[in-house]
């Protein structure tokens, strides 16, 4: 019987990570140069979304083993 290799349970969570870190990039760039949306707005979708996603997907990550 072949064995697979076992990998971190969090693998999921550091490529979920670097996804939102990439994308979070490319918005902040965009608002950078057009800067049309208001300075809230901006926290919320650059800060405050991914933070709440991250943590939420940590903790269903940790709460499966």
């Amino acid at each position: 019987m072949p064995v697979s290799p076992r990998h971190s349970q969090l693998l999921p969570w550091y490529i979920g990570l670097v996804i939102i870190a990439i994308v979070d990039a490319y918005i902040g760039y965009l608002f950078y140069t057009t800067s049309e949306a208001p300075g809230l707005a901006q926290v919320l979708i650059l800060v405050i979304l991914p933070s709440i996603y991250l943590v939420l997907m940590y903790l269903t990550f940790k709460s499966q083993s």
